[in-house]
């Protein structure tokens, strides 16, 4: 089973708009090949949003991983540096 992100905002915005429409939870999920506790999860997380504002959410997320990644890398080279000069 893939992880990560494999479906895209349109999808998701589509699968929650056919149950809001009156579409079985379990019919939305069989066809999107994903558990129902995922379809509840994006509920929580997309309920409401234009398919433009998921985009934006998940580029939003992406780039808050990527400066995450850049700080813990920058605090681990200050340690190193910080190591090496205090044992001389």
């Amino acid at each position: 089973m893939p992880k990560g992100r494999t479906h895209t905002a349109e999808q998701i915005i589509r699968a929650l708009r056919e149950v809001d429409s009156g579409a079985p939870v379990g019919f939305v999920c069989r066809q999107l090949g994903i558990v129902e506790k995922t379809f509840y999860r994006w509920r929580e997380k997309y309920a409401g949003m234009e398919p433009s504002e998921a985009r934006r959410l998940r580029e939003l997320e992406d780039e808050n991983f990527k400066l995450k990644k850049l700080l813990a890398e920058q605090l681990l080279h200050n340690q190193v540096l910080k190591d090496v000069l205090g044992k001389k």
